[in-house]
């Protein structure tokens, strides 16, 4: 993830976030506020999948952004 437009997009992302990933909380998202290693975390931890997986899943949702 690009940290730095992460970080600064990261208000508006939280809308798309929800969408993908519906098992994440809005203190979920407010915690992370940007930070990609805890989403992936969170993520992991929600919908009980490897670590690899998760990270996945984010950079293939960075690409889309």
């Amino acid at each position: 993830m690009n940290k730095d437009r992460i970080q600064g997009q990261w208000k508006q992302l939280m809308g798309s976030l929800k969408e993908k990933w519906g098992k994440l909380t809005d203190d979920d998202l407010s915690v992370a506020d940007g930070n990609s290693e805890y989403l992936v975390g969170k993520i992991q931890e929600r919908y009980g999948i490897a670590k690899d997986e998760a990270e996945r899943q984010v950079r293939e949702f960075d690409r889309t952004l």
